[in-house]
Formats: C-alpha cells, sequence, structure tokens
C-alpha cells in the first residue's frame, strides 16, 4: 500500500481527497505504465466504467483527458459493474481499464480501481510504480496531432458482458421469486435483466440509476432493508449487491442473511462433489468464520488464508492455481468465470444449484453452525498510530488470553476509510459481550 493506493484503488472523498487534479495524474501516469506493459506498437485504448455516484462524471472527465494526453484512447462503458470492467478488458484488445467506484462506501466516496489487460486489478509493486511517476514529477512525453488520443466508440460491448452471464448457466429460474436490492449502483439494471431473462420472477428495489443515494440504506452493506423485502413479498430468496456489484449478501424465504462464508460453503462443497474445485481448496481470509473451517476439514476440503482483501485472495488463488476464494462480506472470485469478485455471476451459480438440486436458499443454514462473531467499525481521527499505542495492545493481548483456542480478536485500519475494525469471534455469545464495549472505549480514547 502506497501514499496514493490504498487496498483497493485509490480511495477517497470525491473533489477533496480525490481530485480532477489527481484523476488527471493518474490517466497520464497510468496510461503510460499500461502502453509500457503492452506488446502493441499502435491503437492503444482502455475502458473506463463507473457506478452510479455523482461524482463519477467528473473523475471520469479528468481520467479521460490523462489517458488521451499520453496518447491512449478510451471507450467510455457508462455506468457498469466492477466485474464488468474486468471481463471486458480480458476479452478485447484494450491495454487495461478502469473502474470508478467506492464500492460499498457512501456517495462522497469515491475511488480509481486499475485493471491490467488481462482483466486482473494491478499488484501493489505495480500501482507504486504508477506513483512514482506521481509523487516525483517525472516527466512523461507528449504526443501532438494524430497521436494524441480520443473517445472510441465501441457498439454492444456490453452485451458481450451480459451474453457471457447467461451462456454460463444451465438451467432457468422459472420456479423462483426473488427480489433483488441493486443498491441505487451498478447492478441497477443489467441484474433485474439477466434474471428475467432467464425466467425468474422478480422484484426490484433500489434499481435506480441514483448517484445521490448509492449504498444508502440498501444494498449488501444493509441486508436488514432486503429481508423485510423478501418477507413482504413471499420470495424464494433475496439478493443484495453493493455499489459497484462485486459482492453480495443472500436472504433465505425464512428471512435469514446469508453472508459470503456460507456461500463460499455451498459453492466449496458443490465444486469438491463436481470435481471442479481445484487442489480441493478454498481460500479464505483471517476474517472467515471458524465454523466454515471445521465444515471444510471435516469433508476434506483445504482452507488456506489471505491477508484480508480480494486482492490478495486473488494472489493467492493464482500463485496455487486454486480457482475458489472470497470473503465474509460477500466478495467472492470463481477463477473460472471472471478474474475479480463478481456478485451477480455469483448469485446467479447459487440459485442454478438450487434450481438444479431441488432445493431452498435456507438449506444453507443447515451446512454449518457460524461461531458467534461481531464486528465493529469505530470512527478515528488518528488511524495510523494503531501499530504503536501500547494501551491497544494490552486490551488485545488481555483478549487473547481469555479467549485462549476458544476464540480470536483481529484489529486493524481500514485501507479505504477512517475506520479502525474490530473483530471479535468466540465460541459463544457471553464472551464477546464481556469485551465488544471495552475495547471500543479503548480504542476511542486512545485514537481521538
Amino acid at each position: 500500500m502506497g501514499q496514493i493506493f490504498g487496498t483497493d484503488g485509490v480511495r477517497g472523498i470525491a473533489n477533496q481527497e480525490l481530485t480532477p487534479e489527481l484523476s488527471l495524474k493518474l490517466g497520464k501516469a497510468g496510461g503510460v505504465f499500461l502502453k509500457n506493459k503492452s506488446n502493441k506498437a499502435e491503437n492503444f485504448f482502455v475502458l473506463i466504467g463507473k457506478d452510479t455516484r455523482i461524482s463519477g462524471t467528473m473523475l471520469e472527465s479528468a481520467l479521460v483527458a490523462g489517458f488521451n494526453s499520453v496518447g491512449v484512447n478510451v471507450i467510455k462503458l457508462g455506468i457498469v459493474s466492477t466485474p464488468a470492467v474486468s471481463f471486458l478488458t480480458n476479452n478485447t484488445d484494450a491495454i487495461g481499464g478502469v473502474m470508478i467506484s467506492a464500492s460499498h462506501n457512501p456517495i462522497e466516496d469515491n475511488g480509481i480501481k486499475f485493471f491490467n489487460k488481462d482483466g486482473f486489478k494491478l499488484k501493489d509493486e505495480e500501482e507504486l510504480t504508477i506513483e512514482e511517476y506521481i509523487l516525483n514529477n517525472k516527466e512523461i512525453s507528449k504526443p501532438i496531432g494524430t497521436d494524441v488520443g480520443d473517445i472510441i466508440k465501441r457498439e454492444k460491448l456490453l452485451k458481450q458482458y451480459e451474453d457471457y452471464l447467461l451462456d454460463i448457466i444451465d438451467v432457468t429460474f422459472e420456479d423462483y421469486k426473488i427480489v433483488l436490492d441493486c443498491a441505487n449502483g451498478a447492478a441497477y439494471e443489467i441484474a433485474p435483466r439477466i434474471f428475467n431473462k432467464l425466467n425468474a420472477e422478480i422484484v426490484a428495489v433500489n434499481d435506480k440509476a441514483n448517484g445521490h443515494e448509492i449504498n444508502l440504506e440498501c444494498g449488501s452493506t444493509k441486508p436488514s432493508t432486503i429481508v423485510e423485502e423478501v418477507k413482504k413479498h413471499k420470495a424464494d430468496l433475496g439478493i443484495a449487491y453493493d455499489g459497484d456489484a462485486d459482492r453480495l449478501i443472500m436472504v433465505d424465504e425464512l428471512g435469514n442473511i446469508i453472508d459470503g462464508d456460507q456461500i463460499m460453503a455451498l459453492l466449496a462443497l458443490n465444486m469438491k462433489k463436481e470435481n471442479k474445485l481445484n487442489n480441493n481448496t478454498l481460500v479464505t481470509t483471517r476474517y472467515t468464520n471458524l465454523g466454515l473451517d471445521e465444515l471444510l476439514n471435516d469433508n476434506d476440503i483445504k482452507v488456506k488464508k489471505s491477508k484480508n482483501g480480494d486482492r490478495y485472495v486473488l494472489q493467492k488463488l493464482l500463485e496455487n492455481g486454486y480457482n475458489l476464494g472470497g470473503e465474509k462480506s460477500g466478495h467472492i472470485i470463481m477463477l473460472d468465470y471472471n478474474k475479480t469478485g463478481d456478485g451477480i455471476l455469483t448469485s446467479l451459480k447459487v440459485v442454478e444449484y438450487l434450481k438444479k438440486n431441488n432445493l431452498k436458499l435456507s438449506y444453507i443454514n443447515d451446512l454449518f453452525k457460524p461461531w458467534p462473531q461481531k464486528l465493529i467499525n469505530i470512527k478515528v481521527k488518528d488511524k495510523s498510530s494503531l501499530g504503536e499505542n501500547k494501551r491497544i495492545d494490552s486490551i488485545i493481548k488481555e483478549i487473547e488470553d481469555d479467549y485462549s483456542d476458544q476464540g480470536r480478536v483481529f484489529v486493524r485500519a481500514s485501507g479505504t476509510e477512517p475506520v479502525v475494525r474490530v473483530m471479535l469471534e468466540a465460541k459463544n455469545e457471553d464472551m464477546i459481550k464481556k469485551w465488544e464495549g471495552r475495547v471500543k472505549k479503548v480504542i476511542k480514547e486512545e485514537l481521538n
């Protein structure tokens, strides 16, 4: 993680931290980097997509100007999901792709994520190379005349991604009534359209291209919204995406929330049964519930841990030839189908499995009993001093000694927000209640 790039691209409050000026520089430096990595001699172009938030157009304009100024053409995809940008970058002659989105973050935030020509997010060291151009004011050549980049059109490009999703599903969903919460984000149009084409009965909510209300009391970070909709419409299941549709949370027909750990359990067991789970291994982060680890161990499926963040899950997948991994948050990578987490793809595969096996989504709840877990987000003024605070270190040690092998605690600074994240997990709820108030109080007092 550098000075400009965080754990998931560049993030910040739009027009304050993530400014048009910075976006222009990122377009220039990113354009030079992607050109240097390309094996093309001419006709350089990148794809740019964005979610619905209002600041996207401002940042897009600056990025386009930056790319064009270094001789890179741009295809503007408009409002699309992050996984659509990844897929289309990999399936065109683009030298790279960019997604403008702050994912599940609130409206005032935005972000810029770069993809290489194969549709993978850039590695840490590649992002640092782009940073060096900006921080060190490296000289960048400026083409003139016909060598300057332009905005080019490519008709029906988005349909290529939609058709692909439809092609990889073997059944239709006519027996299912499904509520889709599109978070007023990138999935607002494509998700309902795909499920409708598969003959599901769809109730779409928060399905407007409303950049003023993206992720606002809706989507995967507010699953209680779709719980109520599933109950209200007596639906078979509900699916909630986040702002850029790279993650999902589901709700079963009884109104129970199904998180990423539970979805991965279903996918891993099924893929192993069909001999499609590479090396019989699932990649997760350390935030994955220990109940999932127990289930997979009982079924001879190995669990490998990566650092927190989908980019590190992907890195472990690629390094070891695995093909399934993800996070409790619902960011799940099915590497046989796409190069990044894809909420729509994952939801289609789960419903396909249910249909083929004549199951209700509540079946997932019978797979394993999660250990009680509490995630606490604490807003702070100075997250940078977290690792040097002796009082915080002391209470973490107290919790670890108290829990022993019956639980665990993780404390980390968010890579994208002024927040410290605490996870408490234990064999019983009382062990969590004992410590959650105390650790929250100490962190608030020390870092504010």
